[in-house]
């Protein structure tokens, strides 16, 4: 069996109700469970979430809510390793079946869509991988960042060596949370994903967009109305 899990914890202190605040029309968690759905990869679809209005909205466009998180893994420190673990084993007790693959798909991420989700997987299956975990190229060269002492001082900021033009720096990538498919070996202990026989599925910059505040959400908003 391959399940998608889509995790929507209630609370949210930068931007409040985010997983079910109104992008383009749907709430913001609607966007990733059509995608899950059309994508048509996954077995079912489930949504773990402490939150009734995130279970109703969520039901009313697909998904599956066994459940609300119980109470240990409804708080700030509950990490997605355990929220991943306590749903995969519900599943295999409750099913009486065996999970092959998990993709954790964030609904803060609304633009990635089923065409990713597809190639993904098939990526998966070329690679013969363990993993695959979406990245896309660092907007910035990683060689313009450092830390700010307490006095603001830019001294030593960037090495002389270092400035240069930005095309003539090699390209950097950072995690952007869209995606996420591993084997079920990998639950439990998530942690350890980053090794041999885990690959990059690379998205451009648009479609990463993770939502975590309300700038982001904005400019979700602008490229979900523009296309």
């Amino acid at each position: 069996m391959n399940i998608a899990i889509i995790p929507a914890r209630g609370g949210s202190k930068r931007l409040p109700g985010k997983n079910i605040k109104p992008l383009a029309g749907k709430p913001m968690i609607a966007w990733t469970i059509e995608a899950a759905l059309d994508s048509g990869v996954f077995d079912h679809v489930f949504v773990s979430t402490d939150c009734e209005n995130i279970a109703a909205m969520s039901m009313d466009f697909g998904a599956a809510v066994p459940f609300l998180r119980p109470q240990h893994l409804a708080t700030d420190t509950a990490t997605t390793n355990d929220v991943v673990t306590h749903l995969v084993e519900w599943f295999e007790c409750e099913y009486k079946n065996d999970v092959s693959k998990i993709a954790i798909l964030q609904p803060t991420s609304p633009l990635r869509s089923a065409q990713h989700i597809k190639e993904a997987v098939q990526l998966m299956k070329d690679k013969s991988a363990r993993a695959i975990v979406s990245v896309c190229e660092l907007e910035h060269p990683i060689q313009f960042c450092n830390q700010l002492g307490p006095n603001g001082s830019m001294a030593g900021f960037i090495k002389p060596t270092e400035i240069k033009r930005t095309q003539d720096f090699e390209p950097y990538y950072r995690l952007n949370g869209a995606l996420y498919i591993f084997v079920r070996e990998y639950v439990k202990k998530l942690s350890e994903i980053y090794s041999e026989g885990t690959y990059s599925y690379v998205m451009n910059a648009a479609s990463s967009i993770d939502i975590d505040t309300e700038d982001d959400f904005i400019l979700a908003e602008y490229y979900k109305t523009e296309k």
